[in-house]
């Protein structure tokens, strides 16, 4: 089967769900194309078709090269093109946006396809007729941002989406009930495939405690990572004297707000803002911590969260969003109530006080969990199946 995954750009270091979902479809024989806008010279792992290039503030060379992309698709595929028009004026588009998607999906409607899959549902947008123009099957993943962040500004963005995809590929129980609750019809064709863990990349080893408590998140600087509620809880936690180290991976615009907390909280001696850290040296870090948190307002669901686990961290997690679907609480780790400073403090003085026999017996119960449920296996043979 020929597979195309639209995505804005080329997988990154954190994106290992894409890059191992396409390592596993062509394991299976599939042939995987990807279209996107941006491309990494560095990324060979399959072919990869652009996009047109959009020239904002050239109006004349945009004109020049509309009219080129256009001439070129209608030589090449006349049918198709005809057909994808006329699709376009059913939903009574108006014709400037009709040429403009005629020209922002003619790397996708050039090429011959079985199945067209959009990672993101929000990639799907204007492009909802593209698949039925080339007579390909269409498919949608939902994720955290598809379903928390962005109908939140665009009130009805997937009407048409819903009507004309084929097949709708969840994350989490959580992601694919938000789609329902966003007008998916709960009749339509879906399955759920969490993300997985390469369990001999990820493994633990054991390490006697440190003496000082090591903490760790791993997520963009967002507002909904709920940063911001875990450097409170620790300010109390400094306050009752009590040492530890925490550090935050990631980037983002909340970089200069956090700075600012972390100095206002007094913590300047006890957190690290370490940026962005590439994914193969993500293990040096969880190497060195002891606890993993993860305090989002939601979450799709969270890789990092079960690497963490797989490699022995114990985890303290909020109830947002697929969160608990990740952790169980007080069997693989601790879910706590999110949006609440203080039940956060009492679940982190809570676990630092546990015996280490129920520390290790939580991690050891987190760790079968994810080598039995989210292996690399079992996503690639999920992911085979639902292409056929």
């Amino acid at each position: 089967m020929r597979i195309g995954l639209v995505l804005s750009k080329t997988p990154s270091y954190s994106e290992t769900f894409f890059i191992s979902k396409i390592e596993g479809l062509l394991t299976y024989g599939h042939d995987v194309v990807l279209f996107v806008q941006k491309k990494d010279p560095s990324f060979s792992l399959c072919p990869v078709n652009l996009a047109p290039k959009v020239y904002k503030k050239n109006k004349l060379l945009q004109l020049f090269k509309s009219i080129l992309v256009f001439l070129t698709l209608f030589i090449s595929r006349p049918k198709r093109l005809q057909k994808f028009i006329k699709l376009e004026k059913q939903q009574q588009r108006s014709t400037l946006q009709i040429l403009k998607n005629c020209y922002n999906n003619s790397h996708i409607l050039k090429d011959n396809l079985d199945c067209l899959h959009f990672g993101f549902a929000t990639m799907a947008i204007q492009s909802e007729n593209v698949a039925a123009a080339m007579n390909s099957k269409m498919a949608v993943s939902l994720r955290g941002y598809d379903v928390d962040i962005y109908p939140l500004q665009n009130k009805g963005c997937y009407e048409l989406l819903w009507e004309k995809v084929d097949k709708v590929h969840a994350i989490s129980n959580y992601t694919l009930n938000k789609g329902i609750a966003l007008g998916l019809s709960a009749k339509k064709l879906s399955s759920i495939i969490t993300p997985a863990v390469d369990i001999s990349d990820f493994k633990y080893k054991h390490t006697e405690p440190q003496e000082v408590p090591h903490f760790l998140t791993i997520g963009r600087l967002h507002w909904i990572k709920g940063h911001a509620y875990v450097l409170e809880a620790l300010s109390k936690i400094n306050n009752m004297g009590i040492a530890f180290d925490y550090s935050i991976i990631g980037s983002g615009r909340e970089l200069g707000y956090l700075r600012y907390l972390i100095y206002q909280l007094g913590l300047e001696e006890r957190v690290n803002l370490i940026g962005e850290v590439r994914h193969d040296n993500i293990k040096d870090y969880f190497k060195r911590s002891d606890f993993y948190i993860q305090y989002s307002l939601s979450e799709g669901f969270c890789n990092a969260v079960l690497e963490a686990q797989a490699m022995g961290l114990f985890c303290m997690v909020s109830d947002g969003g697929a969160l608990p679907e990740n952790v169980i609480d007080r069997k693989t780790g601790w879910v706590i109530p999110k949006r609440n400073v203080k039940a956060l403090v009492n679940s982190i003085t809570e676990v630092l006080n546990l015996p280490e026999a129920k520390k290790n017996e939580i991690k050891m119960a987190a760790i079968k969990r994810v080598s039995d449920h989210f292996n690399m296996e079992d996503y690639h043979k999920k992911f085979d199946s639902f292409y056929s």
